[in-house]
């Protein structure tokens, strides 16, 4: 469960009520797709010939662009979620930070999902004993890759929804 019940209108966009423009929700979702595709080796080292993560991620920026359609970047997103059912730890992690990355079109509050998996799969990546440090690391990292123009919605969504998100915001 990474979704709030109630919906925080900064990250709804104007068209359905909210206060989050179309550019800053591009934004997210470019971000998102960067979270994703920094553990994505983790999936692909498990599962080379599964495309469907990367799909995912291509499809978030490919909706950016304006060259796919919302229903398509989400389709794509449930996709990579569905390589990460049959899988444990790292690997399933990073596909679900692809499948999150791409749901973001619909609803741009998944950008924490991806980024909340993200930092999850490179917890369980990391070597016995290590994992709070590289979740740090993980979670440093995605926080320099932030545009300027979102930098404080996802710092303070990232407060918000820590709880809900497993405390992987924490560092």
């Amino acid at each position: 469960m990474i979704l709030s019940k109630i919906r925080d209108p900064r990250l709804v966009t104007i068209r359905r009520g909210g206060t989050l423009t179309d550019a800053d929700h591009h934004l997210l979702a470019l971000w998102a797709a960067t979270c994703a595709e920094h553990v994505l080796p983790l999936f692909e080292a498990v599962r080379p010939d599964d495309p469907r993560p990367r799909e995912a991620i291509a499809a978030a920026r490919t909706w950016v662009r304006g060259e796919l359609g919302m229903m398509a970047a989400r389709a794509a997103g449930g996709h990579a979620m569905g390589a990460a059912r049959e899988l444990t730890g790292a690997p399933r992690h990073a596909a679900y930070a692809a499948g999150q990355a791409g749901a973001v079109a619909h609803v741009a509050a998944h950008d924490l999902g991806a980024a909340a998996y993200a930092i999850k799969a490179a917890r369980a990546a990391a070597p016995a004993g290590q994992a709070d440090t590289a979740g740090r690391i993980e979670c440093r990292w995605q926080r320099t890759q932030l545009p300027d123009a979102v930098r404080e919605l996802v710092l303070d969504d990232q407060r918000l929804r820590n709880d809900i998100c497993w405390s992987v915001f924490d560092g």
